[in-house]
């Protein structure tokens, strides 16, 4: 899918290691971050992080970001619940 919305096979293939990439730009960096914070039950979304997010989105784009972020992970949990299998919808070439 994101390689659908123009985003390099590179790119996908550096998101393990998004934090140190070049390929990745500050505010995409922070919204991995937040993705990561959110998904991660052990940790949470501390001020500091929220904060550098306001940086770089406003109201909207938190909002809309955050409910991107919490239907995945809910859409995984229930799938791996189910055993419903992946729908590879990605796979690198």
């Amino acid at each position: 899918m994101g390689s659908e919305l123009g985003i390099s096979t590179e790119k996908l293939n550096a998101l393990h290691d998004y934090a140190k990439s070049p390929l990745f730009n500050a505010a995409e960096r922070v919204a991995l971050e937040y993705a990561d914070a959110m998904t991660d039950t052990a940790s949470d979304v501390d001020d500091a992080l929220f904060a550098r997010v306001r940086e770089h989105y406003d109201e909207e784009q938190i909002a809309e970001l955050t409910m991107l972020i919490a239907w995945e992970n809910a859409s995984s949990r229930f799938n791996r619940a189910l055993r419903v299998p992946s729908a590879e919808l990605w796979k690198p070439a």
